[in-house]
């Protein structure tokens, strides 16, 4: 953007152009921004024309990014907040805020840690809200830059060690991260299989039929690479997204699937399952906490990751 833009630009459209990128709807976007409609239309209008794009194009009932927004909100979003924390530092007080915060985690880990923590926001931040979106890969750092997603927690192992390279290295990282726990998963049957008594072999687990919970729609997980490794496979018939999804079919059928050991307790019906330990020594599977480096020093996300970090050590045994 020409420097005379800049110097007459009304910095006030880009808070506008932030929130409206992040909701895509200038009626909630107006709604966060205590403002009208009208006047979310207006801004945006105003810094199409200073930038001399369309910035976002109406397809049905949503807005759809170009380009030319796409590449700028990143850097929008980080100046905005870096902003905000120098103008107004360490004002995140629980009992009266009303920030909105956006996680996205797989469903075995948001039965765990949800409950305890909306039972914590609505007794200490009760004008705090939660989304909590489905997580549909294992390297949400696009969605974390992309500011669709404040926190994301899994197992994300090219990630992981991408930052750890550049770490070694001496390399600044766009991200930050906090190990909460490791995942110890069992292969899960329903009770009556023919597989839930007597020897239950490396041979009888591959020879069986297989259902994957698999996030990005892979037919090809973790434990399918330890196979691989020892020169084994398995038939896998079924791939779902949603480890309760899992369960319940596990339940009803005679497939064999692979879940968190804790999560079977939280289901509902663990008393249709049996659990038996794999036939092999799986990977170890670690859980962590991942965002973005503009969020670190942010007071409310602070606050926000100190209590998941908190959780997570009372539910899953960690510190």
């Amino acid at each position: 953007m020409p420097s005379t833009t800049l110097r007459t630009l009304d910095l006030n459209l880009l808070k506008v152009f932030d929130v409206v990128m992040a909701e895509r709807s200038l009626t909630r976007a107006a709604h966060l921004l205590s403002i009208t409609q009208p006047a979310v239309s207006n801004s945006l209008r105003r810094l199409r024309e200073a930038l001399a794009d369309e910035l976002l194009v109406r397809k049905g009932r949503t807005l759809e990014p170009t380009a030319r927004a796409q590449e700028l909100w990143p850097t929008v979003r980080d100046m905005l907040q870096r902003l905000q924390d120098v103008l107004a530092p360490n004002v995140f007080e629980p009992a009266s805020a009303n920030t909105m915060f956006v996680l996205t985690m797989a469903d075995a880990t948001a039965a765990e840690l949800m409950p305890p923590l909306v039972e914590l926001i609505t007794a200490q931040a009760p004008g705090v809200s939660l989304r909590v979106v489905p997580l549909t890969t294992r390297d949400p750092r696009r969605l974390l830059d992309d500011g669709h997603a404040d926190l994301a927690i899994g197992n994300f192992p090219a990630a992981m060690s991408d930052l750890a390279a550049r770490t070694q290295a001496g390399e600044a990282s766009l991200f930050h991260h906090h190990r909460l726990f490791q995942g110890e998963y069992v292969c899960v049957m329903r009770r009556g299989h023919p597989l839930a008594k007597g020897p239950f072999t490396l041979r009888r687990y591959c020879e069986a039929r297989h259902m994957l919970v698999s996030f990005s729609g892979r037919a090809h997980g973790f434990i399918d690479e330890a196979l691989s490794a020892m020169g084994r496979s398995r038939r896998v018939v079924l791939t779902v997204n949603q480890f309760f999804t899992a369960g319940k079919i596990v339940a009803h059928s005679d497939l064999l699937t692979v879940l968190p050991r804790h999560f079977v307790n939280v289901t509902g019906f663990a008393d249709q399952l049996v659990l038996r330990e794999l036939p092999f020594v799986p990977p170890a599977i670690q859980v962590d906490a991942l965002w973005h480096r503009r969020q670190n020093s942010s007071s409310a996300h602070t606050w926000l990751r100190t209590q998941v970090i908190s959780l997570a050590a009372q539910a899953f045994g960690t510190r």
